[in-house]
């Protein structure tokens, strides 16, 4: 049967908004029990209200009830809330805050009962099992200027916590070494963000007194180099990434001459890691203490390869995948990951590493990968003909011609030949969140929902994206409002001149970070853009810096290029709030009613400054919701509102 021809924007999918939320769940973490190789992972449930199980991989059972969330409350974002050593799981759950000992089946508390205290980044004591490192975040008093964050070491057995580093605002990473006697860890300092600047720390550990000692900075700058994913490849060498050369790129450190050194023989602009807003995070790991698996990003895409410690020889492994993840080790030839293709949802894999892999071509094409667990049964359901292959742009900044990077979808759906009397499609203009983040390539449901509809999907990594190196990540540095601002103008301008959309009918899209984007943008540009939607979006910059949580309390003084106090009138020159009378784009603005980072009434001052002025906005909030949606009706209903919004 020939394809239909049908105008962009109105074809017919059976990509519905039930099929991607009751059939999809999201891996959140992924850990190897270092001792028997078991393997397990955290499954984000949207329908289980958005909780986190944990799962035994190869037997699928969970090992805990359905009235247990293994999630972490520390630094708002969470990550890393379970740990697992010789078949004992250790886990934060999110309602109660308490750490939690698996024991055949049973949650046992194993922390003080304390609600003001979260849990996270754990990690257990390599011969003194019942010693775990954590951080502790202790809302006592909840004001951001007087939340205290420590790294402690947590007895179970006697449900104490004794602090081992304190002083720094923030500490994540504490790792012990393979025999028990040393431990590291990563710490900055106000206003510093992780990824502009912090400190790699090792000291000695007595595990008697669960207490450390000789502590020193082995590497990193405040405001200048950030240390990144560190851990003990053996006893002796501790490898870590450092953006000093203004990528991240892996150094090691040796223990018994105390020097630290490049594993590269040069320098190379490609990012071994990502910014650290989640808790444990893995781009790396070691599969023996020689050879490590690595999955670096060159202008935004992965690949995947083996590195020697010791020479920096890079060995390609031949891999479908143009995203990893939450990558570790299981023997000295597998690892386990997390890895997304453009025609398939991200999966639970595992590689096995053949010994005689290497061919004459510096490559490995013969690796084998194996899917642990999939993310989405309606994938199977679906013809793969409905995925659209992404497509990586560089287009030109005006004036310096500087690169702006973009991934371009096109309207992709087999029943389809093409729109109506030669018309372009209609784009959804995607502002990620961050600001310092991205969007990394792979099949992404929510752009195939709009995809497979015969629009146009481009996700706008601005200036001050990860992925491309400090340089681009510094171009938002005191200009966050302009240049992110600028660059979804100029992608969608230059996007329509190629004739890859209709630059008369974008809807420009974005959440948290990038729902202030687009708040910026309908205001700067007015006619720039048919549509909008915020999602938990930034309109007030001077309520931001006033009303948010701890880990980002100072983020603005980066991102404005000063405190509220010194420089009041750019921030209020840059809040879209007091400028809403310039806004003539259609906007729907969508919220959680819980929401820590950004609280409901930054939508609720530009909602009420819109109607005052008899413009067009909508206004939904999703009760029980905080920083994005985890219940799969709430996920539902907000697309099939953006959908319908972008219909009218």
């Amino acid at each position: 049967m020939a394809p239909n021809t049908a105008p962009y924007g109105t074809w017919k999918s059976p990509i519905l908004a039930d099929l991607i939320t009751q059939k999809t769940i999201s891996v959140a973490e992924v850990h190897v029990d270092p001792v028997t190789n078991e393997i397990y992972h955290g499954e984000s449930r949207p329908s289980e209200g958005g909780r986190i199980a944990i799962v035994n991989t190869k037997s699928g059972q969970d090992v805990f009830g359905p009235d247990w969330n293994a999630r972490s409350g520390v630094h708002e974002y969470g990550g890393s809330a379970f740990a697992v050593r010789d078949g004992v799981i250790y886990f934060t759950d999110f309602k109660t805050k308490q750490l939690y000992a698996i024991k055949n089946n049973t949650p046992e508390a194993v922390s003080p009962d304390n609600q003001n205290h979260r849990f996270g980044d754990l990690n257990i004591h390599p011969s003194q099992s019942h010693l775990v490192l954590s951080i502790l975040e202790d809302h006592t008093k909840p004001e951001p200027e007087n939340v205290v964050n420590t790294l402690v070491v947590i007895n179970t057995q006697t449900q104490s916590l004794t602090a081992i580093a304190q002083g720094a605002d923030f500490y994540s990473t504490g790792r012990f070494s393979p025999d028990g006697t040393k431990v590291s860890w990563i710490q900055w300092h106000h206003p510093d963000m992780p990824w502009e600047g912090s400190e790699l720390v090792v000291a000695d550990f007595d595990a008697s007194s669960a207490s450390a000692s000789n502590a020193s900075v082995i590497a990193g700058k405040p405001g200048d180099e950030s240390i990144n994913e560190a851990f003990w490849a053996s006893n002796t060498t501790l490898v870590y990434l450092s953006d000093k050369s203004g990528f991240y790129n892996p150094w090691k450190y040796n223990l018994e001459s105390r020097s630290h050194s490049a594993i590269l023989p040069n320098p190379v602009e490609q990012d071994y890691a990502e910014p650290a807003w989640l808790l444990g995070a893995s781009r790396w790991t070691a599969l023996d203490a020689s050879t490590l698996l690595v999955s670096p990003t060159t202008n935004g895409d992965a690949t995947l390869g083996l590195l020697r410690i010791d020479s920096g020889e890079f060995t390609k492994i031949k891999s479908p995948y143009v995203n990893l993840g939450a990558i570790h080790g299981v023997t000295s030839t597998s690892a386990v990951f997390v890895g997304v293709t453009d025609d398939t949802p991200a999966a639970l894999i595992k590689i096995t590493i053949p010994n005689t892999a290497s061919s004459a071509s510096g490559s490995i094409d013969n690796a084998v990968f194996e899917t642990l667990k999939e993310t989405s049964s309606a994938a199977a359901t679906i013809s793969r003909g409905l995925f659209p292959k992404h497509q990586s742009i560089a287009l030109e900044i005006p004036g310096s011609g500087a690169p702006l990077h973009v991934m371009y979808f096109p309207p992709t759906n087999p029943d389809y030949s093409g729109g109506k009397d030669g018309e372009l499609p209609p784009c959804v203009l995607n502002m990620h969140g961050g600001p310092t983040s991205r969007v990394a390539p792979g099949l992404s449901w929510t752009a195939t929902y709009f995809t497979s509809r015969g629009w146009a999907w481009v996700d706008v990594n601005y200036g001050g994206s990860s992925g491309y190196g400090r340089e681009y990540r510094e171009r938002l540095r005191s200009n966050w409002g302009i240049v992110d601002v600028n660059d979804s103008v100029t992608a969608a301008q230059q996007l329509s001149a190629r004739g890859l959309i209709d630059g008369k009918r974008v809807a420009i899209r974005g959440g948290s970070a990038g729902g202030y984007t687009v708040l910026a943008a309908v205001v700067a540009q007015p006619l720039a853009f048919t549509v909008a939607t915020s999602s938990y979006g930034i309109s007030d910059l001077a309520m931001l810096a006033s009303d948010t949580h701890k880990f980002e309390s100072r983020y603005l003084e980066k991102l404005i290029g000063g405190t509220l106090k010194e420089i009041p009138d750019v921030y209020r020159e840059r809040s879209p709030v007091f400028h809403a009378d310039k806004i003539r784009a259609p906007l729907l603005i969508l919220q959680g009613s819980i929401d820590a980072v950004v609280p409901p009434g930054q939508a609720e001052a530009i909602v009420k400054q819109i109607q005052e002025r008899d413009g067009k906005v909508e206004y939904i909030v999703f009760e029980g919701e905080g920083h994005g949606w985890r219940k799969a009706e709430n996920i539902k209903r907000a697309l099939e509102a953006e959908e319908g919004w972008y219909s009218l």
